[in-house]
């Protein structure tokens, strides 16, 4: 019995010294011109570390191929907040319970606008239902949209990240991990979905929840402190002990028109996508980013856009339909 109680004291003793799976590692960030896949900036932008609520541009991006592929309307189909949402804990700014309905669009938008763990939760519940159902099984609703998460970073070349789960909350022992680079291939992409584009860019957002006993009505605010900048467009924040404060930002300019050797017009579009990982000013780190990124990109292009070697200068950034 003594041995034994020694035992279970230098094993516990073990899990308290040992490292966690993701070391609070220094800033993560790249820069990339989202049409050219230019990189124009980047740091430790192939570490796998969590990503908080960044996760959740995952599940949206899901959740409207979904919609798109089998033609149902977001703002009007209405998913239930399932029995199992207690089990997720963190913030409840809807103050969500089991049974409360809701439109997919609304739900979308509490999620992307408010890191809304709950409401991304049952996002993934409902549409996880609907793709059992579609293939004649049944099953985990929420394991089944997990996987096609990962199906979707694979289909984007996401090659160093694993989704566990449909919110951004850290979980104890969890093997999901991102990359900044990763999380520019999923922007870009998210970015091009036309629902997705008007969530993000929307400063607040009213919306509704019918409960048991009645309708309540909520005023959800964009987390994301560039959103109202010029040319911002998006897309996510997030934040949580193991990641750090983190954010991902869209910003466009008007396209380029330049005259061809033929005499014809031809116009470059411009987007930028600034992802940063872990660091305490996020948002003013973003904007200099913004600022250092357009200014290599006006200057790379001034000068020919010559590429020397793709596989160091340009990210590779599969846009499948």
């Amino acid at each position: 019995m003594k041995n034994s109680k020694i035992l279970k004291a230098l094993s516990l003793i073990a899990i308290l010294l040992s490292p966690p799976l993701f070391a609070q590692a220094p800033e993560s960030m790249m820069v990339v011109e989202a049409y050219s896949g230019k990189i124009l900036l980047a740091s430790n932008a192939t570490v796998k570390r969590p990503v908080a609520s960044l996760n959740i541009i995952g599940t949206a991006v899901v959740a409207v191929d979904w919609a798109n592929a089998t033609g149902a309307d977001i703002a009007t189909t209405k998913i239930t907040v399932p029995q199992t949402v207690t089990l997720i804990g963190g913030p409840n700014p809807m103050n969500l319970q089991p049974g409360d309905q809701l439109t997919l669009r609304d739900a979308m938008y509490s999620a992307l606008l408010g890191s809304d763990n709950l409401a991304a939760f049952s996002i993934a519940d409902y549409v996880g239902k609907e793709i059992l159902s579609r293939r004649g099984k049944t099953g985990d609703s929420i394991a089944t949209f997990v996987g096609e998460m990962n199906q979707l970073a694979k289909a984007l070349a996401m090659t160093q990240t694993r989704f566990g789960f449909p919110h951004g909350l850290d979980r104890p022992g969890s093997r999901a991990f991102s990359t900044a680079a990763d999380i520019v291939r999923l922007s870009a992409y998210a970015m091009k979905r036309n629902a997705f584009n008007f969530i993000v860019r929307q400063k607040d957002r009213n919306i509704s929840v019918s409960t048991s006993s009645g309708k309540r009505s909520f005023l959800i605010k964009n987390s994301n402190d560039l959103i109202g900048e010029p040319g911002i467009l998006g897309v996510k924040t997030g934040t949580t002990p193991a990641a750090g404060p983190c954010v991902s930002v869209c910003m466009d300019r008007e396209p380029l028109v330049r005259t061809k050797p033929d005499g014809t017009k031809g116009a470059t579009p411009r987007r930028i996508i600034v992802v940063v990982l872990n660091h305490p000013d996020r948002f003013n780190r973003a904007r200099g980013l913004i600022r250092q990124g357009w200014s290599i990109y006006d200057a790379w292009l001034g000068s020919g856009g010559q590429v020397l070697s793709r596989e160091q200068e340009i990210l590779s950034m599969p846009m499948p339909l």
